[in-house]
């Protein structure tokens, strides 16, 4: 039976530019602990025009985990940015809070 990474990227062959299957294959890199993989996935994802707003928050959640703090707020920022210029204040919201909440455990 295939794992769930593998049914993912298999419909990635299919449809490589799948913006959600790409952020999906992300998600399950994370949980595989193959970080590296998933935070490239996710750079990618919110490195596009328009970037892919969600990915900035998983991004910056996963660099917090790993005791990447200050690129996780970088990350956020730009995410906070990117979802104002969408027009997304609920993922901006998200994120804001969340950043802040990295300022508290920085200090």
């Amino acid at each position: 039976m295939s794992s769930r990474r593998e049914k993912i990227e298999a419909m990635l062959v299919d449809d490589p530019q799948d913006i959600f299957l790409r952020y999906s294959l992300a998600m399950e890199l994370d949980k595989e602990g193959e970080n590296a993989a998933s935070l490239e996935q996710l750079a990618e994802l919110y490195g596009e025009s328009p970037p892919y707003v969600p990915a900035f928050f998983m991004a910056g959640q996963q660099l917090a985990r790993l005791n990447r703090v200050d690129e996780a707020r970088t990350v956020l920022r730009d995410g906070i940015e990117a979802a104002r210029t969408q027009g997304d204040s609920h993922a901006a919201g998200e994120m804001s809070e969340f950043l802040a909440s990295l300022g508290q455990l920085g200090e």
